[in-house]
């Protein structure tokens, strides 16, 4: 049963929906503090750099992997029950993190626990608010309320740096795990999705926008039609390369900086890779209404793989790694890698319809979770055999180049006839 079966005048909802989505994804943003986090970690608790790197690639896996499930139960019972459960669990997942030392009590806590959490609240968050707008502003509401997620790191990772240097690692994972839970769980009441047979207006004058009215779904797709057609392999593929590019610069900036450039500023640089972050989600979306989706695609991957090479080439005494190129690069890797979760629903919505939106959005975003898993681990990897990062970004760029060239076969899937 829906959460919000009425009668009479359906009041709109959609900016309360929408803003309460955003603060939820900006407390479960916290992921994007893992290099950080991981940076903090003392010496004497003896880890490698692969071993820095497996708790964010087991949250990105889990996170992605769990999206599913919680998919199904945001459409089938409601937003609200589903984001409560990923407050819980987030919350929990830091908590329990907080009482350890060592690789597998963060890898339980942040990355399993941590990681289902924001599964759960991420599936709940832009689902019913897309459902209270029109087609024609489904890319700028949909990059609104992930724009949390990618802003989260503007206040965590100053904050989390603070706490780490005042209290240590293991109590500013707990202190992070108190409030957190609190946060989510409150701004998960505020979340409905509009009843049964609402349907939402524009005026004309927007209405032929090139993403619109070509691209929207002719009816309703379950998952499994979803699955039997060719353009959720491509759209997988596509997200895989594209987020996978952008998590493993998220999940090592702070390390690239100091190796590369010399610089003990990495939580500076996340802070601002977070700000084009979320402008990168709301702009992304914003131009997908007006150019069309397949178009602001293949924009974005084109530049990110263009910073991803300048960034290779920051070597320490050159003008690329000097502090305001670093932070360009930073903001525009930002940006390029949240256009990515502003898009991607947003075609899943066109392609695919609402009604089962949560759950095949929740298989399309598996994607995002392996592209960072196996892309934070090769950076991680790389590493700690060559002293340096330098096969993971050429291996990012042809990634890139590859899924550029591959946008140009996106096309919106013909329902079958019955």
């Amino acid at each position: 049963m829906s959460e919000n079966q009425s009668s009479g005048p359906i009041k709109n909802h959609g900016w309360s929906v929408t803003f309460a989505g955003m603060g939820i994804n900006l407390a479960l943003g916290i992921l994007y503090t893992w290099s950080v986090i991981s940076k903090g970690i003392p010496a004497e608790w003896g880890w490698t750099e692969t071993q820095k790197s497996l708790p964010y690639m087991f949250a990105c896996l889990i996170f992605s992997l769990v999206m599913v499930p919680a998919g199904r139960m945001q459409d089938k019972m409601g937003p609200r029950l589903a984001a409560t459960i990923g407050g819980l669990l987030v919350g929990m997942g830091f908590i329990f993190a907080s009482f350890f030392t060592s690789p597998i009590g963060y890898l339980l806590g942040f990355g399993i626990l941590a990681g289902a959490g924001i599964g759960f609240g991420y599936a709940s968050a832009t689902p019913p608010a897309v459902k209270w707008f029109p087609a024609a502003k489904t890319g700028l509401i949909a990059g609104i309320v992930v724009s949390g997620f990618g802003l989260a790191s503007v206040y965590a990772s100053p904050l989390t740096k603070y706490l780490i240097g005042t209290y240590g690692v293991q109590k500013t994972v707990l202190f992070l795990g108190i409030g957190f839970l609190a946060a989510v769980v409150l701004l998960a009441q505020l979340l409905k999705a509009p009843p049964p047979g609402y349907t939402a207006t524009l005026k004309s004058s927007s209405a032929n926008s090139p993403a619109a009215a070509p691209a929207a779904a002719k009816r309703d797709f379950a998952p499994t039609e979803m699955l039997q057609t060719i353009q959720f392999y491509l759209l997988w593929f596509l997200y895989a390369c594209g987020a996978g590019a952008g998590l493993m610069i998220i999940a090592k900036l702070a390390a690239i900086v100091k190796v590369q450039a010399g610089l003990e500023m990495g939580f500076v640089l996340v802070a601002v890779l977070a700000v084009g972050n979320g402008a990168g989600r709301i702009g992304a979306g914003m131009l997908s209404d007006k150019i069309g989706r397949k178009a602001a695609l293949f924009l974005c991957f084109v530049v990110q793989a263009v910073c991803i090479f300048l960034l290779s080439m920051a070597k320490e005494d050159t003008l690329l790694a000097s502090v305001p190129v670093l932070s360009l690069l930073s903001a525009l890797i930002g940006a390029n890698y949240g256009a990515n979760l502003a898009l991607f629903p947003s075609i899943t919505k066109d392609y695919y319809g609402l009604k089962n939106f949560g759950v095949n959005y929740g298989l399309v975003f598996t994607s995002w979770g392996v592209g960072g898993f196996m892309l934070a681990y090769l950076a991680g990897k790389m590493y700690d055999l060559y002293k340096t990062f330098a096969y993971a970004y050429y291996g990012a760029i042809l990634l890139l180049i590859l899924a550029a060239v591959c946008v140009s076969l996106l096309r919106p899937p013909q329902p079958k006839t019955v």
